[in-house]
This record gives structure tokens, sequence and C-alpha cells, in this order.
């Protein structure tokens, strides 16, 4: 019997392999198995497409709205404004 280390659910599972990973049934976070005898689980890392995909920056957008003459003629508007 071991424990989710985010929840601390009771995992009662046999498990054979180091390295596998599974879901917590109770939070439904992935875990890994880092140790079988006894059963151990620490956080699954996370796949590195997913963290590519999520924190990219594309700097090569070429289509800015924002224009800097627009920027200069909203100024002088406000400017006129006061």
């Amino acid at each position: 019997m071991s424990y989710c280390p985010e929840c601390e659910a009771v995992i009662d599972e046999e498990f054979e392999d180091v390295g596998e990973i599974v879901s917590c049934p109770e939070c439904g976070v992935e875990l890994e198995v880092i140790s079988v005898d006894p059963v151990e689980f620490d956080l699954a890392p996370m796949e590195e497409e997913e963290e590519e995909d999520e924190f990219s920056l594309d700097d090569t957008d070429e289509d800015d709205d924002w224009d800097e003459d627009d920027s200069e003629i909203e100024d002088e508007e406000k400017e006129e404004e006061y």
C-alpha cells in the first residue's frame, strides 16, 4: 500500500516497473512509480512537447496590429483634449 504525494490518497495496487506512469484514483494527477519494493510514487514529469508549446513565444509574427503612426495620432488627440 502506498500514497499519492499530491492528495495522500491510498493507492493499493501492485506495480512491476519503476518509471511506470499511473493516475491517482482520487485527484487524477499523473504519478511515476519510483520504487516497487516498497511501492513509492512521485509526480510524473511533464512531457517536453507540452512545456514547449505552453511557454513558447513567437517573435516572428510580422502582422502586428499596432503601428507607431497610430500611437502618435492618439497622443496628439489626447493633447488636444487638454
